[in-house]
């Protein structure tokens, strides 16, 4: 009886939590904070809003570029990068194409939807998160 009982505690031990569901705040940083990174990365146009009285807030192609730029200069300084991928890059830029394969290895690896790029914009844009979610809520009481 003791080894029946013991079995049925490790089992009713090694069951899962409940699933947690996401409160819809949640959902609405996640969702704003993607559609922004995109805005950034994908169509390389400025995030920008207003709470009401407030100063505008943004996070501008440039600052991507220059968080882009740092990285990349860390990058080469920790020789992370093993090809002349800058080389290779800036030659395709001036013949009008462009070495996906050499911006990769100059950004290193990602996991994310928008690669590299996507987790800088979104490191840039993760403190406004809040100040735009409450800016849209005021835009929709108009």
């Amino acid at each position: 009886m003791n080894a029946a009982l013991k079995i049925c505690q490790e089992r009713y031990d090694a069951q899962l939590p409940p699933p947690v569901s996401e409160s819809a705040v949640e959902i609405a940083r996640r969702e704003w904070l993607y559609n922004a990174t995109e805005q950034l990365v994908r169509f390389g146009c400025d995030v920008k809003f207003q709470r009401r009285l407030r100063r505008p807030q943004c996070v501008t192609v440039a600052q991507l570029a220059l968080a882009t730029d740092e990285l990349v200069n860390a990058r080469q300084a920790n020789c992370d990068i093993g090809t002349p991928a800058l080389g290779w890059l800036l030659i395709a830029n001036n013949c009008g194409r462009a070495d996906k394969d050499a911006a990769a290895e100059l950004l290193g690896p990602s996991e994310h939807t928008f690669g590299k790029l996507g987790e800088l914009a979104e490191a840039l844009l993760r403190p406004l998160v809040n100040d735009a979610l409450i800016a849209q809520a005021e835009d929709d009481e108009l």
